[in-house]
């Protein structure tokens, strides 16, 4: 390897698999055992920020939780600004919210009325797609705030639940670090 060469690091290897967490028959993909690896850390945050660096990007968007930590940092080496998209009632100012379906319900995410400015260009991160519910409302937040978003990166994709597919058919660029089979 030469002194340039990037280690490759197996993400996979970093994440931890729970069975039958929240409920039975779901694998519960945990990305504490690879935030707690520094070199995993850093691998994905700059694996996340890397097909970026040369577009023009105003502001990344991360969902809570684990999105806050990984847009953060990722917003933190484009150097840019950081809006926390949060579950509903969580933030003190003035906000909009968007709805989105659960399997058994509805819930709703809220970004501060006045975070995103019109035409500004905003990159979405979160550790996981799924179904792709909540990344959806976090999208429709920027595009009724006036912003564009760029593309929405995540560290993993569970490609059989959709929700991958789901972004891009509303034309979303959507950039995964690895993919699980399974729910």
């Amino acid at each position: 390897m030469n002194a340039d060469a990037k280690p490759i690091i197996d993400f996979k290897r970093l994440i931890r698999t729970i069975p039958d967490y929240p409920k039975p028959g779901i694998m519960f993909r945990d990305i504490t055992t690879l935030l707690l690896d520094p070199q995993g850390l850093r691998g994905a945050v700059d694996e996340l920020m890397l097909p970026f660096l040369n577009m023009s990007v105003d502001l990344v968007a991360g969902i809570e939780a684990r999105g806050f930590i990984l847009g953060g940092a990722v917003a933190h080496e484009l150097g840019k600004g950081f809006v926390p998209v949060r579950k509903k009632g969580k933030l003190p100012h003035k906000t909009i919210g968007q709805e989105y379906q659960l399997e058994y319900g509805v819930d709703a995410v809220e970004i501060h009325a006045d975070a995103i400015a019109p035409g500004q260009r905003v990159l979405l991160v979160d550790d996981l797609i799924a179904t792709g519910g909540t990344a959806e409302a976090a999208i429709e937040l920027v595009r009724r705030s006036g912003g564009e978003l760029i593309a929405a990166a995540f560290i993993i994709d569970l490609p059989e639940l959709g929700g991958s597919v789901k972004l891009r058919k509303r034309g979303v660029s959507v950039h995964t670090l690895v993919s699980f089979e399974g729910h």
